[in-house]
């Protein structure tokens, strides 16, 4: 399942889900059912399933659309049968176990009214029961003691269901990190998210070369402008940044307006002619400035935030590192005024 939510990781959803459809993806993986519909009304077919659901959800236009839907609690199922009877058919579900993540999800306390009410629905012929799946809390820490804890807790749980006369066509629990790191995990189905965009999903326990990967997105601007500034001068808000002396200062036409996190003040690195620089005081809204340290590239050359790390530019990694975060956000925060370019075999594309 290739896990296209949050506007696929900031990479942009619909190019990107239609590239691992056709790179082999047998399913496609949104958290609303508004992303689930968007992928629909974009004309992708195939699985598409979503999970995060809110009561009042828009249930009926999931069953129309052929969505998968994950159920985590009776409220939910309550909800899609009713929407199951207006429609006229059966809807797909997937009941989802908490199994120890503490967030979405059906405690096990409760799994039991949840399954057999699932399985009396599909006797029914109102829901049709299609996965059991869990999510895992600690996977990027390889020894963690909750990963084998939610794995055994799982299997009761899955074989409960079974036991119980639901026949799933997928079980599922394996994230990214689960994905590359633990193969008992993997069950029917894996989920990669992150680790589909060439990101590494624990950067303590492997590089994206360590786990075979190489990150999709290069993040780059123009230069606005390029200028001579006297020793002494304050760059940007508070004045964080003073010239130590004669310099050139480069704008780069990027802010926290597209994403770019403003804990990355005086720290975020970027490449500009071949050199490392660093965001010099505060990044403000749609913009922030470089000390160029005398050199003097012209206005409109290439500032690279962040990429693969091919030309020695930073990573998103490197940014998450500036920013105190991690390289999942750096990534999904790229707002929707930077435009993306989708560059493959077959030639660019522009959304």
């Amino acid at each position: 399942m290739a896990v296209v939510k949050a506007d696929a990781y900031g990479h942009g959803m619909i190019p990107c889900a239609r590239a691992a459809q056709e790179a082999g993806a047998a399913w496609i993986g949104t958290a609303t059912p508004e992303e689930a519909l968007a992928v629909r009304a974009a004309g992708i077919e195939g699985r598409v399933m979503c999970w995060l659901w809110t009561p009042g959800g828009p249930w009926r236009e999931g069953i129309e659309a052929d969505l998968d839907m994950s159920v985590s609690g009776m409220w939910a199922l309550d909800e899609v049968v009713a929407a199951a009877r207006v429609v006229g058919r059966a809807a797909r579900i997937q009941l989802k176990a908490d199994t120890g993540l503490g967030r979405n999800g059906c405690l096990p306390g409760d799994w039991p009214e949840l399954v057999r009410s699932a399985v009396a629905a599909e006797r029914d012929g109102l829901v049709v029961v299609t996965g059991l799946w869990s999510h895992f809390a600690c996977a990027d820490e390889p020894g963690h003691p909750s990963i084998a804890a939610q794995l055994e807790r799982f299997r009761e749980m899955v074989s409960f269901a079974e036991g119980a006369g639901v026949r799933p066509e997928v079980r599922h629990i394996a994230n990214s990190p689960g994905t590359l790191t633990l193969p008992e995990t993997h069950f029917d189905l894996v989920r990669p998210g992150i680790a589909m965009y060439g990101i590494s999903p624990s950067p303590e326990i492997g590089t994206p070369e360590d786990f075979g990967l190489r990150p999709v997105m290069t993040l780059s601007a123009s230069l606005a402008l390029v200028k001579h500034a006297p020793g002494g001068l304050g760059v940007s808000y508070g004045h964080h940044y003073v010239t130590p002396g004669e310099t050139t200062l480069g704008l780069v036409p990027l802010g926290y307006g597209d994403g770019i996190p403003r804990h990355a003040s005086g720290t975020g690195p970027v490449l500009i002619g071949g050199k490392l620089r660093t965001v010099a005081g505060r990044v403000a809204m749609d913009q922030f400035v470089v000390d160029l340290g005398g050199d003097e590239p012209a206005a409109g050359d290439e500032a690279v935030l962040f990429g693969p790390g091919d030309r020695g530019e930073p990573t998103a990694e490197d940014w998450a590192q500036a920013a105190g975060t991690i390289a999942y956000e750096i990534v999904t925060r790229i707002g929707a005024r930077v435009p993306r370019v989708y560059v493959d075999g077959g030639g660019a594309a522009r959304e």
